[in-house]
């Protein structure tokens, strides 16, 4: 991906997402007005065992009418008794915008969803990596299928599996993720939910630390958390001025140069500042 269709794509890249559970259609229906960019309705660990079929037929018939912003559901791992009937329940549905695919072990485990949508159109396909065996092949993974259009980390599977207990232990991961989505000429990926909703400092924290790894934007487990994910990426008035400079001075000198307090401009920090611009427009920042 250029540096040019990558800022081009942050004006569409969903930066908030948000989970609800399947077999709340009440809740489901509050989500889908939260203001998140993308409802992320889950069929997998938010719904119990006996609880799967009325999910599934909770969001096929959700799905069969307009929404007013996208949903991608997250179905049940392939391997399992769930998985496959709620790929062919969803393939086809007039207004399902894309499958989470959990449990990511390697390109085989997209390709086997991508067959398992018969011969419906294959919807857009975000694969989790949840394991250490999905997060080592990652590259792999997010140029398995040309219906993958991003990858997640889903950290907590991760950790358990690692035995990680400090939040830092996650980092070459979390940067492994980041890696292969550009390395495939995705989009940035969105950080892992924040498990804790009432800790909103520390989720900002959080957030501000992904930022830095190369995330966009967060999935978040309940509205309040969008409110702050969101500010996290809204870039402040010194970088919007900052890159305004940057962008001001490239036009008139062209290549790499000094700006008059000494810093040293290239190619390189002229594409952060355009998306650094595209951001704050984006997200109505002056």
């Amino acid at each position: 991906m250029t540096s040019e269709a990558r800022e081009n794509g942050l004006s569409s890249t969903p930066l908030t997402w948000l989970y609800v559970p399947g077999d709340r259609p009440a809740r489901v229906e509050k989500a889908l007005a939260a203001g998140a960019d993308v409802v992320l309705v889950d069929l997998e660990d938010a719904v119990a065992p006996d609880g799967k079929e009325y999910a599934r037929a909770a969001v096929a018939e959700l799905l069969s009418a307009p929404v007013p912003v996208p949903v991608h559901v997250r179905v049940n791992h392939l391997d399992g008794p769930w998985g496959a009937h709620d790929v062919a329940a969803l393939v086809g549905l007039p207004h399902l915008s894309g499958l989470r695919l959990p449990k990511s072990r390697g390109p085989e485990d997209v390709r086997r969803a991508a067959v398992a949508c018969g011969g419906a159109p294959i919807p857009e396909l975000y694969p989790i990596l949840e394991c250490p065996l999905g997060v080592e092949r990652a590259f792999e993974v997010a140029t398995a299928h040309p219906a993958v259009r991003g990858v997640a980390l889903g950290e907590s599977d991760l950790r358990a599996a690692l035995g990680v207990r400090g939040d830092a232990g996650l980092d070459h991961a979390r940067g492994r993720v980041v890696l292969a989505a550009g390395a495939a000429g995705l989009a940035p990926p969105a950080q892992s939910v924040y498990p804790d909703v009432r800790d909103e400092e520390g989720l900002a924290a959080s957030c501000r630390h992904g930022r830095d790894l190369g995330f966009f934007g967060r999935a978040a487990i309940h509205p309040r958390q969008l409110a702050v994910i969101e500010h996290a990426w809204r870039p402040g008035g010194a970088e919007v001025a900052a890159a305004d400079e940057v962008l001001s001075a490239a036009a008139e000198d062209g290549g790499a140069f000094a700006l008059p307090d000494g810093r040293f401009v290239d190619a390189a920090l002229v594409a952060i500042a355009r998306r650094t611009k595209a951001l704050a427009e984006r997200l109505g920042v002056g």
